[in-house]
């Protein structure tokens, strides 16, 4: 099934390889829109995926701040997901 996620009525990534991991999409990096995503300085740690980073979305002039996160290291229980996006606030994520 292909998901989308969706945010300021712009599909911001697209990908039918999606991973789902506690209730989240992670998308394959590469079938993310580039063009809408600009790097954060933002770093989270998961006690079991490791570290996240996360990128702002930026769409029409609006930014949605840390609103993707990724894991460019991850523990070796995450390794399935190294580099995937996933997202939240607001990020609308459907098939």
């Amino acid at each position: 099934m292909t998901m989308k996620a969706i945010w300021n009525n712009q599909i911001i990534a697209e990908s039918d390889k999606t991973i789902q991991i506690e209730g989240n999409h992670y998308f394959p990096a590469e079938t993310i829109k580039k063009e809408f995503f600009k790097p954060s300085e933002t770093q989270t740690t998961c006690p079991w995926k490791g570290v996240a980073s996360y990128y702002h979305v930026e769409v029409d002039g609006k930014t949605n701040k840390d609103a993707a996160w990724y894991y460019p290291d991850t523990k070796p229980a995450a390794r399935e997901i190294k580099d995937y996006v996933a997202f939240w606030k607001g990020v609308e994520v459907k098939p």
